[in-house]
């Protein structure tokens, strides 16, 4: 395995890990605010298009890739 391939992994598993925390975080936060439905569905919105955000960002990095190289 090399260092990319090793860098790769961990940095895929890394945010996966860190996606689900901060969604648990939010989750109790929203729980513990009484925040309702709609303001857990916002909380949940917001963290959503930056989830979606940065995946985008990641498949536009490998069309460029696939269609320049």
């Amino acid at each position: 395995m090399t260092e990319k391939e090793f860098t790769e992994i961990s940095l895929t598993v890394g945010l996966v890990f860190g996606i689900s925390y901060m969604l648990f975080i939010v989750y109790k936060l929203a729980e513990e605010s009484r925040a309702g439905k709609y303001g857990m569905m916002i909380l949940f919105v917001g963290l959503g298009l930056g989830i979606f955000g940065f995946a985008a960002k990641y498949v536009i990095k490998l069309y460029l890739a696939s269609n320049l190289g």
